[in-house]
């Protein structure tokens, strides 16, 4: 783990207590701040309380130290997901223990988290073979794939403000859903490499998407009509 109080003009490590030093994932209590959890590959999940002074390992229930993904409700920050090799895990109590989510999940090669800004109890998962969606907090899933090829899904991105369009980054490139993952669209145009590994989308301009790609560097995509899906073509920035 390394921290830069600079943005990024300066990194120091940050491993105290982290025994595990492949992290895979990492998410940041929304309220509190100096409260972050890593996700790594190989040691579970580790909690901080002092922005990343100390770790400690949070695994109790935990079925696999093998994690990919971490999720904390934007609503109600105790309340965390995780995804790994063996699917999702949920915490109530701010990773003190965890119990196993996976009714319906027929995939549980979980790559990819999601919480929905506007009701946390609506989440997304990328899995080995496709997206699925829970509305009833992680009680139960259902598959939510259709136009997608079932493929792994390396991320998820739900545009903030309108909940309902939300992303996938695949290894068949970049999709996009207008109405809740009930259908998804392919949007590759001008991306080159089509592995994506990670999407983000602008906060303050949210027609605007990245798209990070194996070996084909940062793609952009620029002025998406969010009402209407007309996609404009994706402009490489820089590899």
């Amino acid at each position: 783990m390394f921290k830069s109080t600079d943005g990024g003009g300066q990194w120091l490590e940050s491993n105290s207590g982290l025994t595990h030093p492949y992290i895979r994932a990492l998410a940041i209590d929304p309220e509190t701040p100096s409260t972050l959890y890593a996700g790594t590959w190989g040691g579970g999940v580790f909690k901080s309380m002092n922005g990343a002074g100390s770790w400690s390992e949070v695994n109790t229930g935990l079925g696999t130290t093998y994690v990919h993904a971490l999720a904390i409700d934007p609503l109600a920050p105790a309340i965390l997901h995780c995804g790994t090799g063996s699917g999702v895990f949920k915490s109530t109590d701010g990773g003190g223990s965890w119990s196993a989510v996976n009714t319906g999940l027929t995939n549980t090669d979980v790559y990819a988290l999601a919480i929905d800004p506007a009701a946390s109890s609506t989440l997304y998962v990328g899995t080995g073979s496709g997206v699925f969606k829970s509305t009833d907090a992680a009680e139960n899933w259902s598959a939510a794939s259709t136009g997608l090829p079932l493929i792994r899904i390396h991320s998820v991105a739900i545009n903030p403000v309108a909940s309902s369009n939300l992303y996938a980054g695949t290894y068949g490139g970049v999709f996009r859903s207008t109405n809740g993952a009930e259908n998804w669209n392919a949007i590759n145009t001008g991306l080159i490499n089509t592995s994506v590994n990670s999407l983000a989308i602008d906060p303050t301009t949210l027609s605007t998407l990245y798209a990070g790609t194996k070996g084909g560097g940062v793609f952009d995509m620029e002025q998406v009509d969010l009402n209407y899906g007309v996609y404009l073509p994706l402009v490489l920035r820089g590899q």
